[in-house]
This record gives C-alpha cells, sequence and structure tokens, in this order.
C-alpha cells in the first residue's frame, strides 16, 4: 500500500492534541484520543511524537508562539517613547480578550512543566524571551520582575474569572519599572 502524502498532519496531530487538553485536560490526552482527534491512523501520532511529553512539547511552543503573535503585532517595544506600563497591560488586555478557552489551555500547558520536566526547558524559553525583548527598555532584573507579574496577574484573572483591569495593570507594572 502507497503512502499518503500528507505534509500536514503533524501539525494536524498537534492541533488535535492542543483540543483534546483544552477538552479533557492533560489526563484525558493519549496517543489513541489524539489519533481519533486528528482524524489519522495511531501509528502516526506516535511516529510524529515518541512519548505524549513531546506532542506537549511541540504544542507548548505553539502557545508560546501566538503570545509571541500578540506582542509583534503591537509593536511597541520598539519604540522608547512608548509608555512600557500601558504597553505592557495593553498586551495582556489583548491576549486575555482573546478566547479564553485558548488562553486558559496555554497556561495549562505552561503549568504542567511542574510535573513534567520535558516542558520546563519550553516554559522556560517563553519567560526568557520575554523578558529578554523587555530588557531592552528596561534593566534585565527589573524585567524578569516584569515578567512575573505578568504571569501573576494573568494567573488571578484566570483562576478568579474576575475581569480584566488594565488600568489596574498598568498602575502595578508602573510601579516595578524604575
Amino acid at each position: 500500500m502507497a503512502r499518503r502524502y500528507d505534509p500536514e498532519r503533524r501539525q494536524r496531530i498537534i492541533d488535535a492534541g492542543i483540543r483534546v487538553v483544552g477538552q479533557k485536560g492533560i489526563a484525558g490526552l493519549s496517543h489513541r484520543t489524539v489519533a481519533a482527534e486528528a482524524d489519522v491512523p495511531l501509528g502516526s501520532t506516535t511516529y510524529h511524537f515518541k512519548t505524549l511529553d513531546d506532542l506537549l512539547v511541540a504544542a507548548l511552543r505553539q502557545a508560546n508562539e501566538g503570545f509571541a503573535k500578540v506582542i509583534a503585532s503591537r509593536g511597541g517595544l520598539q519604540d522608547p517613547e512608548t509608555d512600557l506600563a500601558a504597553e505592557l497591560a495593553g498586551w495582556m488586555g489583548e491576549w486575555l480578550a482573546g478566547d479564553r478557552t485558548g488562553v486558559e489551555l496555554e497556561y495549562e500547558l505552561y503549568l504542567a512543566a511542574l510535573r513534567r520536566p520535558a516542558l520546563r526547558p519550553v516554559a522556560a524559553e517563553w519567560a526568557s524571551d520575554l523578558a529578554e525583548r523587555l530588557s531592552h527598555r528596561t534593566d534585565p532584573v527589573t524585567a524578569r520582575a516584569l515578567v512575573a507579574l505578568m504571569d501573576g496577574i494573568c494567573l488571578q484573572v484566570l483562576l478568579t474569572e474576575a475581569p480584566y483591569d488594565e488600568a489596574y495593570a498598568r498602575d502595578v507594572l508602573r510601579r516595578v519599572i524604575p
């Protein structure tokens, strides 16, 4: 039997893995559930991703890229005249105003690194990349503090289901920026 050429299969498997985690949580993720969701043979999932951690790493990388796109689309970090606190508060507002399920999923994958060591480098990449971007506008220690503060604000919004308060975020971020 000839193989069917399917260059998008790997991406469909990642997308299916993200949907499965979004619907059932990480505990509901298996090669079988992902194969069914992606409508591919079970062997395809194990061919592209030997372990579920490999699939979760790919999913977390894709989630990280989504937030990076929000940052890039705004472009305020390049302009030294831009109010940094307002720009960061705006990023969070734009991100949290998007697909809530997607944002929750991104944090679920991010926090899964607590129990899954394979995810830790990818979670750390996100924080390091953002801190590096911010260090062009402030010192590296403040940049890392801003990343931690933004994480905390986003988690509070997600966990309490409170509406995002951009003015509050802007005020708190200004207190950290020298």
